[in-house]
This record gives C-alpha cells, structure tokens and sequence, in this order.
C-alpha cells in the first residue's frame, strides 16, 4: 500500500503530494506556489501577504452561512535533518514509506510536522461531505525558525473568530497554552596560528544520538552531542596541551544535537595517552546513557595536519563556555503537573567566515519572566568567555484559558466520536498562537494533532489510526461550529 492509499484518503493523499514538495525554512517558494496551485485547481479564494503566508477561504455549507468563521493554521515549513549529510532537502522529496501502524522516512526527518496539518486543512477545505461554516486557512512561513510568518501576518489576512492550530503531536490532547522562546547567540572571534608540526592530529566525531525536539523532548535526558564534545575536550585541556583546529555540531535550535565534531592536535608523545583516554570516556558515556542512546558512536580517526588552528585563548574560552552552558530543564511548573516551565537547548556550533564562532541557544518558558533570566544566564556566562552575545526578537507564550468556548467545543467533539475525554494541557514546545493573539486579541484557540514521535530528527514518525481519528476530531469541530451563531 502507498501512503497516498490509507485512511482517511482525502487527508493522506494531500500529505503524499506535500511530501514531495520541498519546504525547509526560509526556502518555501516551492510549496507556496504548490498551495496556490492548489487552490487554484480547486477554485477556493487565495491570498498572499508580503512575507510569503497563504490564506484560503472557502464559503459555509447553505444554511450556516451566519456560523462564526474558523481559522484552521499550520506551518509550511519543516525541520530539515537527516543521517545523509548530502541529502538535498532543498530538491528531493521526501523518502516515506509505511511500517506497520506509522509512517516514518529511510533517515530524514518527515515533515509530518506540519505537513500533516497542512493537509487536514486542505482536505477540510475540498471535502464537500460533511457541513460547516464560513472557514478559512492560513499556512505561515519560517515557524521553525523564527516564525517569521505569524510574526508579520498582513493586515486582514484572517477574518476569523475561532483559530485551530493543526500544530500538536499527541492524539487525545488539547492544548490551550505554551511556552515562549528567544533564541541567544554568542560569537568567538579568533586568531589563526600555525598549526605545531610536533603535534599528531585527530577528528574527534559523536553521532548516532536520538536528538530530538527541543520543546517537545527536553525533558527525556537525551545526550546533547555539543555537551559530550566538550566534555571530553575540557578534561583533555586540563591534562594536556591541545589545540583545535575546527569544531562543529547541530544545525537548528530547535533541535537537540545528535552529532557534532572537532579536530584537535595534541604532541606526539600523547597519542596513546589520547586513545586511552577517549576509551574510558566512550565506557562512561555508554553506562550512563544505556538504555537511552544505544546509538552513540564516538570514534577518533588521524587526519592530516590543518592549515591553522584557532589561537589558545580562544579555543580555551569556547570549550569551557560550551561545557558550562546550561541545557536541559530547568525548572518544572508548579501550575501544571508535568509541564516543563523554562529549559534552555545548547544547539549548535559553527564556524563562519571572518575568523568567527557563533554558539548557538535556544530558551524557553511559560513564565515570560524566567524565559529572560535564563537567556541572561547564558548571555552572562558567553560575556565572561569573552564573547559577544545577541538575543533574537523572541515570541510570546500562549497563556491558558480553561473557559475558552472553543476549548470545550473541541474537547466534546472528541468524547463524543470516542467515548474519550482528551486531556486540557499547555505544551512546551513553541506554537505560533501567542504571535497570533498580539494582532488578533479576539481569537479562541486550541491546538490538536495526531500522534508523532521524534520530530525534529530523522526517527519522526506518523502513527496512522492517530491520523484518522484527527481528520474525524477536525470535521466533528467544524461541524459543531457550524451549529453556533455569530
């Protein structure tokens, strides 16, 4: 069977042809102009705003024309990693394929977030079976990256009351609130020096961790592969003199980095001293991670000697400012149980042109004034290594509201169809909802989605009985909706 055959069909067969279309952020030419053709193909009104978000529209069914109009919202864009290095998001579909009860890729991540969102949408918007009011579909851009796209939505792009945000990855949820973020960078500069010719040099790689969502997942205890890099360079540094020629590791700051490397040179004298000492570092990391990571790998291999290294202070300074860093949790909220309060992602680092490093961070929290202080932790900490550090333009948090109509309409929808009552929850993870609410303070929202697991890394997965019940939850609410009047 293909992925365009399972059920529902008339969301499964949409979300096949997204999957072919490529879409990472701040590149979605190409899906935009797939949106648009599919509009007009099928003759739903469309438009566009200057930063590239799309908004369809489609009438209410007779007799609800006085119904209040739904926004249904999801994102263009996707996370964009993959155990092939060359693997060419910005032109190859992608590889998906069906194993068992869930659809997931050979090595890439899936794009189910939000791709299956996307497609609910449009099915709602062609699907001419079940009744509803006046609806409307906004795809944003760059929400992994920035949400550039609900940062910027154009004046009178939505007209709507209700807002479903198709963005959540849990069946039997709804969300009414999240976490802010803002994401800081710290940038090294350094001097270029000779390369010693006594010294022997090595590629230290880790890879192979699970990685994971930044929000979603920060509080699983994965490994965070820039950490386990710098942890072994600091206690090598204390011991031995070593010199760093390159350094490098994870991509985007929402994700949690699965793979990260550095080459360093040590004297001659120390190569076997080196060896034993990654070996016992390996065996560290592989009893305190059993069971977690069963695919860390950490291997040392001989290259030849660099053009240049980066200049002792320097290096110094950047491998204990990447050790020190805080990641992970760091703090639970006393509001909800089992939410993530505030947690800090240490993300990646590059080298760039200009003899600069920039370390990546991304911070979160339901609590706008604890997101602040720890992206002040981490900004003070980059300063006293000698860095100069920037704080993006962040986005607000979603503050929960428990008698939110929609909430509650969503929420019997759902028992109604299952004989369940979904959980009421707020999430950690980023939605763009809280943009949304700064230029439309009149909107109800919930989000909601099927199930997905491991988004952001190449292990993303669909859970397919998850997705049939989604596309029913999404008609339900529509159809209910339909039955209120403005």
């Amino acid at each position: 069977m293909e992925i365009k055959d399972l059920q529902p069909q008339v969301a499964f067969s949409i979300f096949d042809e997204i999957t072919k279309v490529p879409r990472p952020s701040k590149k979605e030419e190409k899906i935009r102009q797939y949106l648009l053709d599919f509009a007009k193909k099928h003759g739903l009104a469309v438009k566009t705003d200057k930063v590239g978000n799309v908004v369809m529209s489609k009438p209410a069914t007779p007799g609800h024309e006085n119904a209040p109009t739904v926004i249904m919202q999801g994102h263009m864009d996707m996370v964009c990693e993959s155990n092939d290095k060359h693997f060419d998001f910005e032109n190859s579909p992608i590889p998906v394929e069906i194993d068992g009860d869930w659809v997931r890729t050979k090595g890439t991540t899936l794009g189910a977030d939000n791709g299956i969102g996307m497609a609910a949408s449009l099915a709602a918007l062609t699907d001419d079976s079940f009744e509803h009011g006046p609806l409307e579909a906004l795809f944003t851009v760059d929400e992994e990256t920035g949400m550039t796209g609900a940062n910027n939505l154009g004046e009178d792009m939505i007209s709507g009351s209700i807002l479903l945000n198709l963005d959540s990855e849990d069946d039997a949820e709804i969300f009414v609130g999240c976490a802010g973020g803002v994401d800081t960078q710290a940038f090294f500069t350094y001097k270029r020096s000779f390369a010693p010719k006594d010294f022997l040099y090595f590629k230290i790689n880790i890879e192979g961790l699970n990685g994971g969502h930044s929000g979603g997942d920060i509080h699983l205890g994965r490994a965070n592969a820039n950490k386990l890099l710098a942890r072994f360079l600091f206690n090598l540094s204390t011991k031995h003199d070593v010199v760093v020629s390159e350094i490098d590791g994870g991509n985007l700051r929402n994700a949690i980095p699965r793979a990260s490397h550095a080459v360093i040179g040590v004297h001659t004298s120390k190569k076997e001293v080196v060896r034993t000492m990654l070996n016992n570092y390996i065996a560290d990391l592989e009893n305190e991670y059993k069971g977690l990571e069963p695919n860390l790998k950490v291997t040392m291999e001989s290259v030849d000697t660099p053009d240049f290294t980066i200049d002792e202070a320097t290096s110094l300074n950047l491998i204990r400012a990447i050790y020190s860093a805080p990641h992970g949790v760091i703090s639970m909220s006393r509001e909800l149980e089992g939410l993530v309060e505030t947690s800090t992602n240490l993300a990646s680092v590059k080298m760039m042109a200009d003899n600069k490093i920039v370390v990546t961070t991304s911070q979160r929290s339901s609590v706008e004034s604890r997101k602040w202080d720890i992206a002040n932790q981490v900004e003070a900490l980059f300063l006293l290594a000698g860095a100069e550090v920037t704080h993006g333009e962040g986005y607000p948090g979603w503050e929960p509201n428990m008698e939110s109509p929609i909430m509650k309409i969503t929420r019997d929808a759902y028992k109604e169809l299952f004989d369940v009552t979904p959980a009421i929850k707020a999430i950690h993870a980023g939605l763009e909802c809280g943009l949304f609410l700064t230029k439309y303070p009149h909107l109800d929202m919930v989000s909601f989605g099927p199930t997905l697991r491991d988004v952001h890394s190449p292990s993303e997965r669909m859970y397919i009985p998850a997705v049939e019940r989604f596309w029913a939850h999404l008609k339900r609410t529509l159809e209910k909706v339909a039955e209120l009047k403005k």
